[in-house]
């Protein structure tokens, strides 16, 4: 009995002795990282549940252009928000941790550059940054709404906040500032004109300043007979030297007359070449906002006798020669104009603005068309998109040094802030579903300049 007892014994602690083995090579492969399994480690993905798959049209009209553009935006996939929340949005989802062990801090992740595309629209009482009613020393009357017969102004009432970062509020002295010895220029058609205007109003508080100086003259800009206004407009601003203007180039071509003596001459449309005055001033320039897109249309080429040409010749190429293509086109050929001018002006920075949208709902700008929605965010107050929705903009400026200032699917929730059916004589007329009421939209794409300069 003693002998099978002390074997028993035995036996039992040769069997603790070959599990402590196994535990301890257990231990031995998991350090060694055999049995990590990556996969349990790694955090599930965000996933977003909102509905997405959104396809537009745009139409357009315009109070102070007479053609119509019936040019369809890309398709686009995105998601919108539909549910405003009461509460903001967190500011920042970075953070960084302290061991408490050794006290040392774990460096923050490398911070990724704010996406202003991708944001909501949430109510600001503090809006508008400038009064409707007092900016009337560069604003113009049509665009005033306050200074029509419209009654509802809840559209000035809200700012842009973007995702997952915070947009610094535009503050006009710290701005001029910022531009001291220093141009901004907008180059483009009436929308970059708004810009401007918009520019204008919020940098002097919607407020008298007579002290501003007219410069457009040292660029040309003079009005010539039987003309309704000049090329453009420049103002300095002599407390830091910060001059902003703009010049009208609806199209971003080189128009040469082809008769210069005949005053009702046709015009050569370069689509290959940058306006002439972009070539010849672009040194004077540190900050340079393009944009074009609504002037393409057959109406707008034959009420402006603008001929297309490429190479210096009649343009033969049938590709080009479809309007949509030939935008393209001329999009793709300033932007890389423009980024080979870059490294001979180091001092330049360019933006392209993509297109602002139209809001034509039952009918187009000729068959009834109207923009009468009052209710501010009525499709939707966020957007979250992997692209632009102008993705002509967006194709034309990847690889390039020129930043896409992407405002359409922003300003696409916006269609309550049209100037639409007001006016300043209110008389019943085409409805203006393209330009917007300022205060309003257009500040937002100022804002987000601001921002990325």
């Amino acid at each position: 009995m003693r002998l099978g007892s002390i074997n028993g014994l035995r036996f039992k602690q040769l069997k603790l002795v070959i599990l402590a083995f196994f535990m301890l090579f257990l231990l031995w492969k998991w350090e060694k990282g055999t049995y990590y399994d990556s996969e349990i480690l790694q955090p599930d993905p965000l996933v977003l549940t909102h509905p997405a798959n959104s396809k537009f049209v745009d139409q357009h009209t315009s109070s102070e252009e007479d053609f119509p553009s019936a040019d369809p935006l890309p398709q686009s996939v995105g998601k919108v928000e539909k549910q405003v929340s009461g509460a903001p949005p967190p500011l920042s989802t970075i953070g960084y941790s302290v061991d408490v062990a050794d006290g040392n801090e774990v460096p923050p992740p490398e911070k990724k550059e704010c996406n202003y595309r991708n944001g909501k629209w949430v109510s600001d009482n503090r809006r508008p940054l400038y009064s409707g009613f007092g900016c009337k020393q560069w604003l113009s009357e049509s665009w005033s709404c306050r200074l029509t017969q419209r009654t509802d102004f809840a559209y000035e009432k809200f700012r842009w906040q973007p995702e997952a970062c915070e947009m610094p509020e535009f503050e006009a002295s710290q701005f001029l500032r910022r531009m001291q010895d220093k141009t901004v220029a907008y180059v483009g058609d009436s929308l970059g004109r708004q810009m401007f205007q918009s520019m204008m109003c919020m940098v002097t508080g919607g407020k008298q300043w007579p002290d501003v100086e007219d410069v457009g003259a040292q660029y040309g800009f003079v009005l010539t007979p039987g003309a309704k206004r000049p090329d453009g407009w420049a103002y300095r601003f002599p407390s830091t030297n910060t001059t902003i203007l703009y010049h009208w180039s609806s199209t971003l071509c080189d128009l040469e007359p082809l008769n210069p003596s005949d005053r009702a001459t046709s015009y050569a449309m370069h689509l290959d070449r940058p306006p002439a005055f972009l070539k010849n001033n672009l040194h004077r320039f540190h900050v340079l906002v393009l944009n074009t897109g609504h002037h393409w249309n057959r109406g707008k080429l034959r009420a402006n006798k603008w001929e297309m040409y490429l190479g210096g010749a009649p343009n033969n190429n049938r590709n080009i020669a479809v309007i949509w293509k030939a935008k393209n086109f001329t999009i793709h050929s300033i932007v890389k104009w423009m980024d080979a001018q870059l490294p001979h002006h180091p001092q330049l920075k360019v933006f392209y603005r993509s297109i602002s949208p139209r809001h034509f709902f039952n009918g187009d700008w000729n068959t009834g068309g109207s923009c009468d929605n009052t209710n501010p965010l009525a499709k939707g107050s966020g957007i979250h998109l992997n692209h632009s929705e102008d993705g002509d903009a967006e194709g034309a400026v990847r690889g390039t040094r020129i930043k896409l200032l992407d405002v359409t699917a922003l300003s696409r929730l916006r269609d309550e802030g049209h100037i639409s059916r007001y006016s300043i004589k209110a008389t019943p007329g085409v409805q203006d579903c393209l330009h917007w009421c300022l205060p309003g939209v257009p500040d937002t794409w100022n804002e987000i300049l601001a921002a990325q300069l």
